[in-house]
């Protein structure tokens, strides 16, 4: 990711975290909407997810001046996830609940370069969790 693109994630991520909560369950209404298969999945409480999935994004935009630390983590995200049934096409439709939640909290903030970065971000969390 170019220092534009890290910036861009990390100043709308400051925006997201803010309403961290709502973003959280937004994202998991649109994930289900999406594609309703994937709500068996989810056997735990959805708070304690909602509340995972921000920590997650919150370690993925706080490393990325140093991506090499997040191998090792994503590679275990990754083999757990694998482990409760997400098959690779899965990522597209989390992409997409990701892009949605982002837009939404973000309004006219959620630029296309904005957006991009955040592309290109996904892109490499996706990637990492997939080298199980």
């Amino acid at each position: 990711m170019t220092p534009e693109q890290i910036d861009a994630v990390q100043a709308s991520f400051r925006q997201v975290a803010a309403v961290r909560e709502d973003a959280a369950a937004q994202f998991y209404d649109r994930l289900f909407t999406l594609d309703p298969g994937l709500r068996p999945l989810f056997k735990g409480d959805m708070a304690e997810q909602q509340r995972k999935l921000m920590a997650t994004l919150g370690l993925a935009v706080g490393s990325l001046k140093a991506p090499e630390a997040l191998a090792g983590p994503l590679r275990e995200l990754g083999a757990r996830h694998r482990d409760y049934g997400v098959q690779d096409e899965h990522y597209a439709t989390v992409a997409e609940a990701l892009l949605w939640t982002l837009e939404r909290n973000l309004g006219p903030a959620f630029t296309d370069d904005v957006r991009g970065a955040w592309v290109a971000l996904y892109g490499m969390v996706a990637e990492g969790m997939r080298r199980t």
